[in-house]
């Protein structure tokens, strides 16, 4: 099944080109065909997970060639070992549930088979980035990421807020992406190739710069700053919210963010020869999870808390991956690099779950606000029972998913003490705000009568995904288990973890800590006795900094957006005055000098041939009456001719006044002459 993995990303990839140009017009028939298509993609994932077990892990590789050149060359290929699987299998399994989950969310969508193709074209990307084997392909299935990602985030683009969105998401990433490829740039001129194996081994055995592998790991960091929302690019991640909750779910779990943690971990043998680089992607990291994680406590929008939750998230495993290439690079043993994917897989799926969770109340009570909840457990068994589940999975409580690989996590941070206690912190946080969340949502007295009174539970094409994935947030960490041939960590790192203390300490640390903010939540929230509003008026300036998300959004819009469009303004006054006034002056001078140049032309140069040309016609109407056949003409001609002689001869001056006289006659005979012809013909004309 190996050499046949590539047909994985062509499955979704079937579905897109089937629908855009055959059944979109049949809605039911597009949504089965692209459902259809993931889940036979799921089942192929399984298979090569199978495969790869019985391989025990060892990777497989197949390319062909794309282009050659004498010292660089290009291929496109697959690259297979227990990370791709293990991604396979996020992706396929939550891509699956919510496609699954969007037949009742989007149900009656007028452009319900729109959707289904953008969802399908979105998983082929992130499959196609997944299964690369060099740098190069994930570069283009990363734009393809980046491109559906934004299809999608303003699928409602008659709103402005939904199109805005979009396009703020698109140009973030972009960012991000220029630093990727200066990155990819560094490695074609300094390591001579692209493909993952070559570059690892060159790395690693020495032919490659410290200072080369510092660049390069800094910047292709760069598109994972912006593809996994990290400070600073942070910022687009909860405005994406504006998409279809589905989309949302999607896009934070097993796809677009998840692209920047996968690259990552996919290059960390890279990264890791750098301690620079590493501690770069480490400091980020760690900066963006408590960023994150303090913006939440705050937010009362439930998909928004749920975005910054997914930051912080992602920032976790960041850091993780981080500190595994500071350990590496010093000669230490580090659970980074397990916590790190491992995490990426745990958070997929409770992360779905919270995120369709979230879809469920909202397409009960069509409200996004918290504070206009509550008592919906009453009326949503199913979502509210899911939905903590999920909660306690993210908070990292025994024995659920969550709880496995936040220990790996806090593992990574030992030897680090600044990292270890602001990781026990956000923490803390997570569990605060998740159960605030849960608090609000589904217990106590409903908040808003009419809202709870139309509150519903959501039909079985949306809750039998959110049991699924409540089944993953569960036991999916327990592949985690030390029983379990020494669990993920030896089946994806191909070597038991050395850890640098007491697992059993820091996991029953982690689990107060855990315990603590659920408990802290549950004394504000569900049993009120301390007053959240009291607290946020005692600390007033600190809670209106989070609840406005550190004013990156105004810092950015002074800095960076109002400049940027004032100096476009300047550039367009100079264009359309300067410019276009240059342009346009020499267009009119042109004109004039063509007016004047025609003047000419019809004036002088033509008047001088036309006067020529009168001046013949004069002569020959003059000339053409001594030309009439009259013999006695002739004779006068002749004899007026001779007495002119003799004339001049005697006296010249005499000559001229004869001239004149003759004239002066031949011109009152042509008139005479003509006078008569223009009578005869006028008599001729009134005869008939």
């Amino acid at each position: 099944m190996l050499e046949n993995a590539y047909l994985i990303m062509f499955y979704p990839l079937f579905a897109f080109v089937m629908i855009v140009f055959f059944t979109r017009w049949k809605e039911k028939l597009s949504s089965h065909l692209s459902i259809g298509m993931i889940l036979l993609g799921f089942i192929h994932s399984v298979f090569v997970m199978i495969e790869m077990l019985a391989r025990h892990g060892q990777s497989y590789e197949k390319a062909i060639p794309f282009l050659t050149l004498p010292n660089f060359s290009l291929e496109l290929g697959i690259f297979l070992d227990p990370l791709t699987a293990v991604m396979l299998l996020v992706v396929t399994i939550v891509s699956s549930c919510v496609q699954i989950y969007s037949l009742g969310y989007m149900h009656g969508d007028p452009r319900f088979s729109r959707y289904f193709s953008y969802l399908s074209l979105f998983t082929f990307s992130m499959l196609g980035l997944v299964l690369a084997n060099n740098f190069f392909m994930i570069f283009i299935f990363w734009e393809l990421v980046g491109l559906t990602s934004y299809l999608l985030i303003g699928f409602w683009f008659e709103k402005k807020s939904a199109s805005d969105a979009g396009k703020k998401a698109f140009i973030t990433t972009r960012i991000g992406d220029l630093g990727f490829i200066v990155g990819i740039l560094i490695l074609t001129a300094f390591v001579g190739t692209l493909n993952y194996q070559q570059v690892f081994e060159r790395v690693a055995s020495g032919e490659v710069s410290a200072t080369i592998v510092t660049l390069a790991g800094i910047f292709l960091f760069c598109g994972a700053v912006g593809k996994s929302a990290q400070f600073p690019l942070h910022v687009w991640l909860p405005d994406a919210m504006e998409g279809p909750t589905p989309v949302s779910a999607l896009i934070h779990a097993a796809t677009m963010v998840a692209a920047g943690v996968y690259m990552v971990a996919r290059g960390m043998s890279l990264f890791a020869g750098s301690a620079t680089a590493s501690l770069v992607i480490a400091s980020i990291g760690l900066i963006t999870s408590f960023i994150a994680a303090t913006i939440a406590l705050t937010q009362n929008d439930i998909k928004r808390v749920l975005a910054y939750s997914t930051v912080s998230q992602l920032g976790y495993m960041i850091m993780a991956l981080g500190l595994y290439g500071v350990d590496y690079a010093h000669g230490h043993h580090s659970a980074g690099y397990v916590a790190g994917t491992f995490h990426l897989m745990t958070h997929a799926f409770f992360k779905a779950l919270l995120f369709l969770g979230a879809g469920s109340v909202i397409h009960a009570v069509h409200t996004n606000d918290i504070q206009e909840m509550g008592g919906l457990s009453k009326k949503m068994k199913i979502t509210a029972t899911t939905f903590f589940i999920a909660s306690l999975s993210i908070a990292g409580i025994f024995p659920l998913s969550g709880f496995w690989s936040k220990d790996e996590i806090v593992a990574s941070t030992q030897g680090h003490p600044v990292f270890m206690f602001f990781t026990l912190l956000i923490a803390f946080m997570t569990a605060f705000y998740m159960f605030r969340l849960c608090f609000l949502t589904f217990t106590g007295k409903p908040r808003h009568e009419e809202k709870y009174h139309h509150a519903h539970e959501s039909p079985k094409s949306m809750t039998y995904p959110l049991m699924f994935l409540a089944f993953l947030s569960i036991f999916a960490g327990w592949v985690g288990l030390p029983w379990l041939h020494h669990g993920f960590s030896s089946f994806v790192f191909h070597e038991e973890v050395h850890h640098a203390g007491p697992q059993y300490i820091l996991m029953i640390v982690s689990t107060i800590v855990a315990v603590s903010g659920i408990g802290l939540a549950y004394l504000v929230y569900y049993k009120k006795k301390i007053s959240a509003d009291v607290i946020a008026e005692k600390f007033k300036p600190i809670y209106t900094l989070l609840y406005n998300k550190y004013y990156f959004d105004e810092l950015y819009d002074a800095i960076i957006i109002k400049p940027v469009l004032g100096l476009t303004n300047v550039l367009w006054w100079f264009d359309a005055n300067i410019i276009d006034g240059l342009v346009n002056f020499s267009g009119w001078l042109t004109v004039k000098w063509a007016d004047a140049k025609q003047l000419f032309d019809q004036y002088v140069v033509d008047g001088a041939v036309n006067g020529a040309g009168y001046l013949m016609m004069g002569l020959a109407w003059l000339f053409r009456y001594a030309q009439n056949g009259s013999l006695q003409f002739y004779t006068l001609i002749v004899a007026a001719g001779a007495i002119g002689i003799v004339i001049y001869k005697v006296t010249p001056e005499g000559f001229y006044y004869y001239l004149a006289g003759l004239l002066i006659m031949a011109l009152s005979r042509l008139l005479v002459r003509s006078l008569r012809t223009e009578r005869a013909n006028s008599g001729a004309k009134y005869e008939g």
